[in-house]
């Protein structure tokens, strides 16, 4: 028995991973200004991180990662800002509206748009539709925890994690970007 829980978290990491180095499947989502974008092909020609959630619960955890990756990859950095990097990336989180779902999309939409910063609207896109493509492309193991993937300029999955923001889980975002733009050559 002692035996039997580290195989099985180790045949779990095994399948999450496994599809690091396919490419992201086709998604056509909306934005908070209404702008249509369809993954990966608009990726125009950038490292791209997304995260994806497809229940409150996800969504929730999916917003623990909103401001620290923001100010990392987004924000502005002055020059009193010694360890900042500057990373040319896109960055999407997207809420999933599946099945029942789906009726409430627009609802939900016009709510977020009134209550998130403009800043982040670009950044927020909405997907309605099915959830098997995805499901069975990016081994979606549970549906109460967000997943997030880093696909390099054609759209292939370089890097991918679950769950609840955390420092070590932002260092390997890093980390696989430095390493794949040759940051630390």
């Amino acid at each position: 028995m002692k035996t039997t829980l580290p195989l099985l978290l180790l045949i779990s990491s095994l399948s999450l991973k496994a599809q690091v180095g396919d490419l992201f499947p086709p998604m056509e989502a909306e934005s908070l200004t209404s702008d249509i974008v369809n993954l990966p092909d608009d990726l125009k020609g950038k490292y791209t991180l997304i995260g994806l959630a497809f229940s409150k619960k996800a969504e929730d955890n999916l917003k623990t990662w909103f401001s620290p990756v923001w100010n990392q990859f987004v924000r502005e950095h002055g020059k009193a800002d010694i360890f900042a990097t500057d990373y040319d990336i896109n960055l999407f989180f997207i809420p999933m509206f599946t099945g029942h779902k789906t009726v409430a999309y627009k609802k939900v939409m016009v709510k977020v748009q009134k209550t998130t910063d403009p800043n982040l609207h670009p950044h927020i896109l909405f997907y309605k539709g099915t959830m098997k493509v995805y499901k069975k492309a990016l081994g979606f193991k549970g549906k109460d925890v967000p997943y997030f993937y880093m696909m390099d300029e054609s759209g292939k999955i370089v890097w991918q994690t679950s769950g609840v923001y955390s420092d070590s889980k932002m260092q390997e975002v890093i980390d696989s970007l430095d390493k794949a733009l040759g940051e630390w050559d």
